[in-house]
């Protein structure tokens, strides 16, 4: 697996740990790192705050974000983050609730790599977590 954490901004704590343990059974052993909202998704990825110590909190590999949070949603965070993303220094995938093609089309446009609608049920979280383990976390070079 590619060394680096994940970094998952995510308001809702039940959604949160979900997804974590769909990870971890999908043999991703990357760390996962959860914020509860946009803004200190933002403040992790600069480094600002308490997040300033980079060894104790190291630039993710991949950005997992939600849209509807408090704060600053996923589109502000995306938005605020688009030079990363251009550089490919950060690479971002959505999972939200939304299925609004408008939606997915501005996450596409402000430099998302993909768009996943939550899924509804434990199997269908399962695979989306496998999607991303092959998919989107890099195997080291």
């Amino acid at each position: 697996m590619r060394s680096g954490i994940i970094l998952h901004a995510e308001d809702d704590p039940n959604d949160a740990f979900l997804f974590q343990r769909a990870l971890s059974k999908a043999g991703v052993e990357n760390p996962l790192r959860q914020v509860p909202d946009g803004a200190t998704a933002i403040d992790y990825l600069t480094g600002v705050g308490p997040y300033a110590d980079r060894e104790k909190h190291p630039f993710p590999c991949l950005l997992v974000t939600d849209l509807k949070m408090p704060v600053l949603s996923g589109f502000d965070v995306l938005e605020q983050v688009k030079d990363m993303l251009e550089t490919k220094r950060l690479r971002a995938i959505v999972l939200s609730a939304s299925v609004a093609d408008q939606d997915k089309e501005r996450c596409r446009q402000l430099g998302a790599g993909a768009y996943f609608v939550k899924p509804s049920d434990l199997q269908g979280l399962g695979a989306l977590a496998r999607q991303i383990k092959e998919s989107w976390i890099l195997p080291a070079a």
